[in-house]
């Protein structure tokens, strides 16, 4: 009796080491519960601009990471105006007292190309109370302490045979087109991102001396401006961005709730010493942390040369974790130029192993189709092909 006992007793002492192993298998992170960032295009309705909170609330590990898009678009609109108020009276051309603008616009469906061209049409006057191509009323505007009136001759969303939007060939052809039937009545062009606005030099015909503004600080834009080709662009800071979004990540993945989780690396060092050097806002509403613009001309482009980053942020000895990262066009000027290569410098930094995919900047399937395999990766980081598309990315996390 006494052995049959002893032997329950270890029998029973096995069973239990087993069910704490198996019960520390079982504890494995679902994938539904893993963290969850969205960047650069926040869920959101692509009419309305309302963001999706449903989307937002995922879980408790869901941010997005991004800029704040109406600041940029008033920081845009305020680089234009700085530069007609010192302007000579000869920027009117054809001297019929008005400053004629054509724009580029990149994504009807984008909050930030909205902010951006409402931005544009509050600092001259056009402003209607649309962001919709032609919709603009005549403006005013001080042209070297002169008030000129401003008329947006056109505006059109810049999108490519293939579909894609912020398409710069689509730019070029425009311009071309601008130059041929506007000729002297264009003074300026505005355009909601640096792609589109170096499109736009490309045209054969761009009239010489016409000045342009572009969006993003894209090294060729920063070029650009100090040959004077480019008159100005804003920086959302790209550096600023990509890092936030690896810290956030980090931080999810260290273990951090509440605000740690879009404080530390960022207002104030994190664990590893780490912290952002330039500022950024969290919105508590919308579950976003923004980094700031801010406009770059001549005076200043050297500030922004490429290259340079950030250095608070150095290697630490987190431990490594796999992350699964979309990019919604692989064809994108700003994100295949400025943003991933911030991604893939400041990752390794951060022990992050990145695997980025790429799509192509019209179906949402493009980058979907690859978001696969996800029992393999500690978090995901998302770049949405069209902004009401984030539950399509939760609906694939929920098995």
């Amino acid at each position: 009796m006494k052995k049959t006992i002893a032997v329950c007793a270890v029998f029973t002492a096995l069973i239990g080491t087993a069910f704490i192993g198996c019960g520390k298998q079982a504890a494995k992170v679902q994938n539904k519960d893993k963290p969850l960032v969205f960047y650069n295009r926040q869920p959101s309705d692509p009419t309305t601009g309302e963001i999706d909170m449903t989307v937002m609330n995922w879980n408790p590990q869901t941010y997005y990471v991004g800029v704040d898009s109406l600041d940029g678009g008033a920081v845009q609109g305020r680089l234009i105006t700085d530069y007609l108020a010192a302007a000579p009276a000869s920027l009117d051309r054809n001297g019929d007292g008005a400053i004629g603008y054509v724009l580029c616009i990149g994504d009807m469906g984008h909050n930030n190309s909205t902010a951006r061209t409402e931005g544009i049409r509050k600092a001259l006057g056009t402003w209607n109370g649309s962001t919709d191509p032609g919709v603009a009323k005549e403006g005013s505007v001080q042209v070297g302490g002169r008030t000129m009136r401003v008329v947006e001759l056109e505006s059109r969303a810049m999108t490519g045979t293939d579909g894609s939007t912020w398409n710069a060939n689509a730019a070029t052809e425009a311009m071309g087109g601008w130059a041929t039937r506007f000729g002297t009545q264009i003074d300026m062009v505005v355009s909601n991102n640096d792609g589109m606005a170096m499109g736009c030099l490309q045209a054969s015909n761009y009239p010489s001396g016409v000045p342009i503004f572009g969006y993003d600080a894209n090294a060729d834009a920063i070029e650009a401006i100090g040959a004077g080709r480019l008159s100005g662009t804003v920086s959302q800071n790209t550096d600023a961005q990509a890092a936030g979004t690896l810290q956030v990540l980090r931080n999810l993945l260290d273990g951090l709730s509440g605000s740690d989780v879009y404080t530390k690396g960022i207002s104030e060092p994190d664990q590893y010493g780490n912290k952002i050097t330039p500022p950024m806002e969290y919105i508590s509403d919308t579950r976003a942390l923004l980094a700031k613009n801010s406009g770059v001309n001549i005076a200043n482009c050297q500030q922004y040369t490429a290259g340079q980053r950030d250095t608070g942020i150095k290697q630490s000895n987190a431990p490594s974790k796999k992350v699964l990262l979309t990019v919604f066009n692989s064809g994108d000027n700003w994100l295949s130029s400025a943003y991933v290569p911030a991604l893939r410098y400041y990752a390794p930094l951060m022990n992050l192993d990145l695997t980025i995919v790429q799509g192509d900047g019209q179906n949402e399937s493009s980058c979907l189709d690859k978001f696969t395999n996800l029992n393999n990766y500690d978090a995901y980081a998302i770049n949405v092909v069209k902004t009401n598309s984030g539950r399509d990315y939760t609906d694939k996390l929920k098995y």
